[in-house]
């Protein structure tokens, strides 16, 4: 009994072992194209809702939404194929995180045009826009650049 329950612990053990040294000598360029996928699709599904709280009440709301699904499908291409990862996915992860840069600056413009903007500081930042949240999209988008840079997995 213990002898079949100690095969899976093996093969997961020696799986793991493996994504190490692969990591290691920079080869995690599909594990991590697959990681901009879903993080791409997460951080969607979390602006969409954010956004419409806010009832998309600017246009550049729908940016986040539209460039999101373009990541996750050049992540999920980038997975499938090498020749993707090196030349779908960057361009698609240049694009979310040139998104996500703006996006900062323009949760920063709504915080400065809340009643008392940025001398009323702390509580703007607590009931405007999020500052930060932006950046997250900037570094899903940067995982998809790190991507393109390494080598692929055997």
């Amino acid at each position: 009994m213990a002898r079949g329950r100690a095969r899976p612990v093996r093969r997961a053990t020696a799986l793991a072992v493996r994504e190490i040294v692969d990591v290691r000598h920079g080869r995690f360029e599909r594990m991590l194209s697959g990681l901009t996928a879903v993080g791409a699709v997460v951080t969607t599904v979390e602006i969409f809702f954010e956004h419409d709280k806010a009832s998309f009440g600017r246009r550049w709301m729908w940016a986040p939404i539209v460039v999101g699904p373009i990541g996750a499908a050049a992540g999920v291409a980038g997975w499938a194929s090498h020749r993707m990862a090196k030349t779908v996915l960057p361009v698609a992860s240049a694009v979310i995180v040139a998104n996500g840069l703006q996006g900062t600056l323009l949760h920063a413009q709504g915080i400065g045009n809340k009643p008392g903007g940025w001398k009323e500081f702390r509580y703007n930042m607590e009931m405007g826009p999020p500052l930060l949240a932006p950046l997250l999209v900037t570094l899903v988008g940067g995982m998809g650049l790190l991507a393109a840079v390494l080598r692929r997995e055997p």
